[in-house]
């Protein structure tokens, strides 16, 4: 099982390379690594050494509360990067939904690499934007009701699936509800009204099909 710990100490093999002379992007700096499913990456408070991006796979990041509930800060997908804080510690930690692949990134190379070359560091640039816009929406969720918050979430997992009417979702609906700070009973509620709206289908409780994207985003608006 790989570990936040095992990154640190990496075999030969393994070893994140330093930064070459030039490159176009930060793809070409960095290891990649397998992790398990609901293997930790790295934990709460644990020193920010690494950036992530996901290539195969899925990524939560979590904190647990004080009341031992668990509170989902976003889910990353192929292609998202993730690990970005503004201090040297960790906020939140970061698990493995499924068996992933993530290409391991030094923050220090990256950081050397985007300061002499403006195309990294204009990727650069793009990654914590979209970050920001995560966590905005995040915010907002908690002025939304129950069913804006499900239809929300749709709608943003099909925003990246490329727009697709259809969606397979590598998280539980435990993930959901954490994520949307509901019960996992509510989550089932608003599907099942989804569903029987025809705004969606539910082949599988994994699978779900958009039937109706105006009335999910009017709820959404």
């Amino acid at each position: 099982m790989l570990t936040q710990a095992t990154i640190r100490r990496p075999s030969s093999q393994q070893n994140v390379p330093p930064a070459p002379a030039s490159a176009a992007s930060i793809d070409m700096i960095g290891a990649v690594m397998p992790f398990a499913r609901n293997t930790r990456i790295y934990g709460e408070n644990d020193r920010v050494e690494y950036l992530y991006k996901v290539l195969k796979g899925s990524v939560r990041t979590c904190k647990v509360l004080r009341d031992g509930r668990r509170q989902i800060a976003a889910f990353y997908l192929p292609g998202d990067v993730f690990g970005f804080e503004t201090g040297d510690r960790h906020t939140l930690s970061a698990e493995a939904i499924v068996d992933c692949q993530l290409l391991v990134l030094r923050r220090a190379s990256v950081a050397a690499l985007a300061a002499r070359d403006s195309s990294v560091a204009a990727q650069l640039w793009a990654m914590t934007v979209a970050e920001l816009h995560r966590a905005q929406d995040q915010v907002m969720l908690v002025v939304r009701g129950a069913q804006e918050r499900v239809a929300g979430f749709l709608l943003e997992m099909s925003r990246r699936s490329c727009d697709s009417d259809h969606i397979d979702l590598p998280m539980s609906r435990q993930d959901i509800a954490d994520y949307l700070g509901l019960t996992i009973e509510t989550v089932s509620r608003a599907l099942t009204q989804f569903k029987e709206a025809k705004a969606i289908a539910l082949p599988t409780s994994r699978h779900i099909v958009l039937l109706d994207r105006d009335t999910l985003s009017r709820l959404n608006a």
